[in-house]
């Protein structure tokens, strides 16, 4: 009975593995770095891993200059003049906000005690400051994802702190939605019924209709494994997506909901080519395409779709996404891995690999 167990993990593990190490269809074949037929992904202009950057989807040198400042002087107003400066109903005031925290978060990981004292400076000495209260609740909710364990007392005082910091936030500016952004988190942590959840998403859709940021949050509440379902997820995202006005990319949404479906063991062969998620992909290229060059969630979107791009083999499609977006991993997929930088390079160099075995180099790649 056992070597039967051992026989049937074994075939699972290949059926999983199998398609990364050998695909027929373009050759592609692993083989050892620094081999005379190893895919060089330095030669499309690609950053190292090691120069990957974590904390972003992607570039935002405003905001990188301010971290910069703050973490080396920790002196807090520069963000505050940062925050006070972007406008509020955008995407990338709340990508802001969520950096801001992040660094201070870590910050404290690295030096217990100390780390992140900007922050308490910032909220100690500018009591109104709206920004900061938003910043706050931000790093509580992290911290409590971060340190704690879902479920356990410390993980609900933390985010029961957290609702209570972005009440105060949303008291001091009225029309700021990222308050509320705040308490979605704080919402799928604590369990909030249906009901309380529709009543804290109305007050976003009042303030900021079209976020998208909002609504990637909001969608991970009704997904299966925290307090919904496959159905209630994708009828969220394509409600969406049927509304969302020209040029958004909320079209988009539904291969969100595809990724937080998606099976832990795959073992249906042509999957990534059925009708789901060949949909899902095709209306996030779309709304990629018609999107603003500028539009600060655009790097969120491509990053999603070099994952699946990659797992369907559709090759030259994966490579015009990375060219737009290397350099930068803080984005899903890659963030829920423990080292984003790793397992991005993993997929880069698939599709570097896939692009060359089908007669493409760098001189073909369009930019």
């Amino acid at each position: 009975m056992e070597i039967l167990w051992f026989l049937l993990a074994l075939c699972m593990l290949v059926a999983v593995v199998g398609p990364l190490v050998l695909r027929r269809r373009g050759g592609i074949r692993q083989v050892a770095p620094g081999s005379p037929d190893a895919a060089d992904p330095d030669a499309y202009g690609f950053a190292r891993q090691e120069e990957l950057d974590v904390r972003m989807p992607g570039p935002d040198q405003d905001l990188l200059d301010v971290l910069d400042v703050v973490q080396g002087t920790q002196n807090w107003r520069a963000a505050s003049q940062l925050l006070a400066a972007t406008p509020k109903e955008g995407e990338t005031r709340w990508q802001r906000v969520q950096a801001f925290a992040g660094a201070a978060s870590l910050e404290l990981a690295r030096r217990p005690g100390e780390g992140g004292a900007w922050l308490r400076n910032w909220r100690a000495e500018a009591p109104k400051d709206a920004g900061a209260a938003a910043v706050h609740a931000e790093f509580l909710v992290q911290q409590a994802w971060r340190t704690g364990t879902v479920g356990t007392d410390d993980f609900r005082v933390i985010l029961e702190e957290a609702r209570t910091v972005a009440g105060d936030a949303a008291l001091l500016a009225p029309g700021d939605p990222i308050p509320y952004l705040v308490e979605l988190a704080v919402a799928r942590g604590l369990g909030y019924s249906h009901e309380q959840f529709d009543q804290l998403w109305a007050k976003i859709i009042d303030r900021a209709p079209a976020h998208m940021g909002a609504h990637i949050a909001a969608l991970h509440f009704w997904c299966e494994k925290w307090h919904g379902s496959r159905e209630e997820a994708e009828r969220f995202a394509t409600t969406a997506a049927a509304r969302a006005p020209q040029g958004s990319l909320l079209a988009a949404l539904p291969l969100f909901a595809v990724y937080e479906h998606l099976p832990e063991v795959n073992l249906v062969q042509g999957f990534y080519r059925g009708v789901v998620v060949t949909k899902a992909v095709e209306g996030a290229l779309f709304a990629v395409h018609a999107a603003r060059p500028d539009d600060p969630m655009l790097a969120h979107v491509r990053h999603l779709l070099v994952l699946f791009l990659v797992r369907m083999e559709r090759w030259s499609e994966a490579m015009h996404q990375l060219v737009h977006i290397d350099g930068h991993v803080g984005a899903l997929p890659w963030t829920q891995n423990p080292d984003p930088a790793a397992e991005y390079t993993v997929y880069r160099a698939l599709a570097v690999a896939g692009y060359e075995a089908n007669g493409g180099n760098p001189a073909t790649l369009p930019r």
